[in-house]
């Protein structure tokens, strides 16, 4: 089976979020299952610089009025085809945002015309390869199915996978025009939003089938409450929509062989994650006790539920934890944060900015991971800590739900926990989980046997690998 990837980020080559590691790890899961994918995307100076064997294999004379041409090569187990525009792509900032932090303002045309050309290799552009399915990622690729729709030519099957659908690509009606697509595609039956155009919308009401990265966030986008205004497009496609949780790449973090750790430690020796607890208390400066050692590793959004870790720092100083926090994002609540450091020294850490090495060190060391997100599509985090042994303290939504088993009476009693899961997500809700947190880890018994429950949990792909393999199959035998 021969899928055509679609995504405007691939990991290890360009990444903001979650969908970078999705589409950089789902293609490799699935030579498993016997589908080869190839990933089509933006020729940013990052991807271009990193796949040196890249090779013409095609052009678009006149893509939205860009000449184009398609690059091929590999990277890293990545069968890659490259839309090389350098008017479009060649910027030295991030993505999408320019050096200021805006958008840039013709992000429409950058991720049409990746749509575009992805909507002309499916319908066999390419000499000598044709895919049998599309599978679009995020609002980015979402056209891609829109522009398929629209063709003369036979249309393949397609598959569009929200991975946030807070991020919908909504531009304003006067580039309609430029988009190539005959008049009636504006229209509530597919691009017009409230007299706007959003191309994720019209993604969800042209691609074959949706699919979203977690069971529970596919039962949430159907209400008001999550489905940020695209419910009732979502209702009316609800039999066509499918949750999948998403796996990590169990060979970047596996506790076992990770070097950028102090020591490699199993579910067998847990004993060594003291190491890496002390290196940790070490590189943030906090105090060294018997207490639990409390993170945060995330975006520092309200999305994120970080202005509530800002609340209850005091509360977990107070209890006897500590807290370090590994981020970026809002200014507002990087401050907050740092304030609390400032109330607290010793017993709150900081640190601003992305750091991999450290993320994986924090991982190894910490007691438990907070995850406090007022909506999760999957998250990935919360992952990660399991197979390190870091017990996740998760709000109960999304794919923090789907992934993560609380610590309740039940669940204690079967040794099966995981983690700690709250409800309410408010300051008062995670006081709640971290008084429980507190309980569970003076019982160095219990808190040993959730830490391996949490390391046995499969978090890679492989079975995720295999319901999307499953998915296109059944696309395909649909016939169309």
């Amino acid at each position: 089976m021969n899928v055509l990837s679609v995504t405007s980020e691939i990991y290890p080559l360009i990444k903001t979020g979650g969908l970078a590691d999705v589409s950089g790890a789902l293609p490799i899961a699935l030579k498993a299952c016997g589908v080869h994918t190839r990933s089509l995307i933006p020729g940013y100076p990052a991807v271009k610089s990193a796949v040196k064997d890249a090779h013409k294999v095609g052009e678009f004379p006149d893509l939205l009025g860009e000449h184009a041409d398609i690059l091929a090569g590999e990277h890293e187990g990545l069968d890659l085809l490259i839309l090389d525009i350098p008017s479009l792509y060649d910027r030295p900032a991030g993505p999408y945002l320019d050096s200021t932090g805006k958008d840039f303002a013709d992000n429409w045309k950058r991720y049409a015309a990746l749509s575009l050309a992805a909507a002309e290799i499916a319908a066999g552009k390419l000499a000598g390869w044709q895919p049998d399915l599309l599978h679009a990622h995020d609002w980015q690729s979402a056209m891609a199915p829109v522009y398929m729709r629209y063709a003369e030519t036979p249309e393949i099957p397609s598959l569009l996978t929200i991975h946030n659908i807070a991020f919908q690509g909504q531009f304003g009606a006067n580039i309609f025009s430029e988009l190539r697509l005959p008049a009636h595609a504006f229209s509530t039956e597919s691009i017009e939003y409230y007299n706007d155009i959003s191309f994720l919308k019209g993604g969800l009401q042209t691609a074959t089938a949706l699919s979203t990265v977690s069971p529970s966030y596919a039962e949430e986008i159907l209400t008001p409450d999550y489905g940020m205004g695209l419910e009732g497009v979502i209702r009316a496609r609800a039999q066509a929509l499918h949750g999948i949780v998403n796996g990590i790449d169990a060979e970047v973090w596996n506790p076992a062989i990770d070097h950028l750790i102090q020591e490699n430690y199993t579910a067998a020796n847990l004993k060594l994650r003291a190491i890496n607890k002390a290196a940790v208390a070490n590189h943030f400066r906090v105090d060294h006790d018997n207490g639990p050692l409390f993170c945060v590793i995330s975006r520092l959004t309200w999305q994120k539920g970080i202005d509530l870790i800002a609340e209850v720092a005091d509360d977990i100083v107070e209890m006897g934890g500590r807290l370090v926090v590994l981020g970026a994002g809002e200014i507002a609540l990087e401050g907050a944060l740092m304030a609390a450091a400032t109330r607290h020294p010793g017993r709150v850490g900081v640190a601003v900015g992305y750091n991999e090495p450290l993320s994986h060190l924090m991982q190894a060391g910490c007691d438990a991971i907070i995850v406090p997100s007022r909506f999760e599509p999957c998250g990935l985090t919360q992952l990660y800590a399991l197979r390190y042994g870091c017990v996740p303290v998760v709000a109960r939504n999304g794919g923090l739900n789907d992934t993560v088993i609380d610590a309740n009476h039940a669940a204690v009693s079967a040794k099966v926990a995981t983690g700690v899961q709250f409800s309410s997500v408010t300051p008062e809700g995670l006081r709640q989980a971290l008084r429980r947190t507190m309980r569970y880890y003076r019982d160095p018994k219990l808190w040993t046997q959730m830490q391996k429950q949490g390391m046995k949990s499969d978090v890679s792909w492989e079975k995720s690998a295999g319901l999307y393999a499953a998915l296109y199959t059944q696309l395909l035998s649909k016939g169309h």
